[in-house]
């Protein structure tokens, strides 16, 4: 466990340095606080809306965003320690290929934690802070709910990513791989799951259906952060079937979980093979 830390430290004093830490919290808590005040601008109104519709706004943003930080942050952690010739030379360390991935994991994870607790709880506070007749308790739930998804979002991506570091033999390759994960994931799934529901003309099992939302961590992500409010009616899309899903919200806590434990597990697998 020592050993995983120390590696855990290092990526994270590392983080620290290279300002990713900090940039990416500004990055939140700019956003956060820009879309708390002016999301609602397209409906002709400045200001603050309500907590249900700032969360599922900076839900919306946090698909696209989440993701793409968290492979930029881990798609070189282990094919960038073998291009640089120091894979080999960790490996001469009293260290396992399992802890070096785990210990390279959790100081990625930590990196992404802090910048996301930082940034957003800026924002909680500025809104608290800054709106009157707030209510304080269901803001503060729902700003903990919402960081923790969007943590867990973050920690699935970048295990996503490790699946692609140590599979790839060089970096731009395994930078492109990355990229089309996000792509995947966050644009092309569910365009491909509603040209599914329109060619089949309703002729898929309609029990079946809510389930395929689970193949995807960002539909998951936004239906945590809706359907937490009751807001089942106001789903629309693909998501839409996520109001027909009977796991509740543990469920879908536990699928985002799922979605940090297997890919990671198949890149420990994976890098156990690897020839270095």
């Amino acid at each position: 466990m020592n050993s995983v830390w120390t590696i855990a430290r290092k990526e994270l004093s590392d983080s620290l340095r290279n300002r990713w830490l900090l940039a990416i919290a500004i990055v939140f808590s700019v956003l956060a606080v820009g879309i708390a005040w002016f999301g609602a601008a397209a409906s002709g109104q400045i200001g603050y809306a309500s907590t249900p519709a700032t969360i599922a706004s900076l839900a919306s943003l946090g698909i696209f965003l989440i993701p793409l930080i968290a492979l930029l942050l881990a798609y070189d952690a282990i094919v960038g320690e073998d291009e640089g010739g120091t894979l080999l030379l960790l490996m001469t360390y009293p260290l396992s290929r399992g802890q070096l991935l785990f210990g390279k994991f959790l100081g990625h994870g930590l990196t992404l934690a802090f910048a996301t607790i930082l940034g957003f709880g800026v924002a909680g506070i500025a809104i608290a802070v800054l709106v009157e007749d707030v209510g304080i308790t269901d803001l503060a739930l729902a700003m903990l709910r919402f960081i923790g998804s969007t943590i867990l979002l973050g920690w699935s991506f970048i295990a996503l990513a490790y699946v692609v570091s140590v599979r790839a033999s060089e970096k731009p390759v395994a930078a492109g791989l990355a990229l089309a994960i996000w792509f995947f994931f966050v644009l092309v799934f569910d365009l491909l799951l509603l040209g599914s529901l329109v060619a089949s003309e309703g002729k898929l099992n309609p029990e079946l259906l809510p389930w395929l939302l689970m193949l995807n961590p960002t539909d998951i992500y936004r239906l945590l952060n809706i359907l937490a409010f009751g807001e089942g009616r106001q789903l629309s899309g693909v998501l839409s079937l996520g109001s027909d899903l009977p796991i509740g919200q543990g469920g879908l806590w536990l699928a985002l979980l799922l979605w940090c434990v297997l890919p990671l597990t198949a890149a420990w697998s994976l890098f156990r093979n690897r020839r270095i």
